[in-house]
């Protein structure tokens, strides 16, 4: 249903890099709910290359992760390279690379979103990656760095760049560099880049939340491909829902408080195999936020589990709401 090179997924949607997030204990939850593809969180190029941090356990992915892919951010073209061929060494099984990150601190290092000021950079480091690897290549992209013409020049200026350099696929955020995550993004930009470029594989991202979201976005856009990015977070259920609706099938109901439970514990543990107790308890309560929303008493759920300070509080919370742990 998707083409992204030598990949061949069953539906076109999946899950996106997410970073902060997309660590493999939410990898595996997704994959166990459908999802055909996942991602690493946004990696630094020089963490590749780094000889230590290589060597920790998020770094590698596993056998049962496949296919995975691990997105990239950095500037220079040689060091990208180096890092891309470094991932795709250590099993990766896609590179993307990041031209759209809009966090401050990332525009300042002029990574990221930055780059959409200086198509021939973008250009420059698609080359230098393509020649570097022999898995597929994807990017990421939003609609421009602002709204001004210049902006809306140059974003076309990377898209048929990148096309001719043969990019494997192009996931566009419909939103401006600026614009972070204010307002409601903009998929006729994303329908018209398909129709500039039909051959092209165009994948869309923004604002898609639930699974009705996914099948809307896939059948009126002319897309390729969706990605689900925060509408996954503490929510692996959107993708076995967006199956079941892409395939044609009534939307399955939602999962019961027993199965809530058990997913949030399980992912729980995941986290807790690569992180000592303390901060897998901090890293984990964002996802708490997620995994609440589908409980009938979503507040006072959220507040038990953020509040929680250790494993065993953490268990006692999910025991009292969901009865499991």
């Amino acid at each position: 249903m998707l083409k992204l090179g030598n990949l061949n997924l069953d539906v076109p949607f999946y899950q996106a890099p997410l970073s902060g997030y997309t660590d493999r204990a939410m990898r595996v939850i997704a994959r166990s709910y459908g999802a055909p593809l996942t991602y690493t969180g946004v990696l630094l190029d020089m963490i590749a290359l780094h000889e230590k941090a290589s060597r920790k356990l998020f770094f590698r992915p596993r056998a049962d992760e496949s296919p995975v892919g691990a997105q990239i951010l950095g500037a220079d073209p040689e060091t990208m390279a180096a890092a891309a061929a470094s991932f795709a060494n250590v099993g990766f099984d896609l590179i993307d690379l990041n031209f759209a990150c809009p966090a401050p601190k990332v525009l300042r290092r002029q990574r990221g979103g930055y780059l959409q000021k200086e198509p021939d950079s973008v250009i420059k480091i698609i080359q230098y990656v393509r020649n570097s690897i022999s898995c597929p290549l994807t990017i990421k992209l939003r609609t421009g760095f602002d709204s001004s013409q210049e902006s809306i020049d140059r974003f076309w200026q990377i898209c048929q760049g990148a096309v001719a350099e043969g990019v494997d696929g192009i996931t566009i955020h419909g939103r401006s560099v600026r614009k972070m995550y204010r307002d409601r993004g903009d998929w006729e930009i994303l329908a018209e880049v398909k129709r500039q470029f039909p051959h092209a594989t165009i994948i869309g991202s923004g604002d898609v939340m639930d699974a009705e979201t996914v099948i809307m976005r896939l059948k009126t856009s002319g897309l390729d491909g969706v990605i689900i990015a925060r509408g996954a977070i503490g929510n692996p259920w959107i993708f076995k829902e967006a199956r079941a609706l892409w395939e044609g099938r009534p939307k399955p109901e939602g999962p019961s408080l027993t199965e809530q439970g058990e997913v949030i514990l399980k992912h729980y543990e995941l986290v807790a195999e690569i992180r000592p107790m303390l901060k897998s308890i901090r890293y984990f309560r964002k996802f708490t936020v997620g995994y609440s929303r589908r409980h009938p008493e979503r507040k006072q759920v959220q507040a038990d589990l953020i509040h929680a300070r250790n494993r065993d509080q953490l268990f006692a919370a999910v025991k009292k709401w969901y009865g499991v742990g």
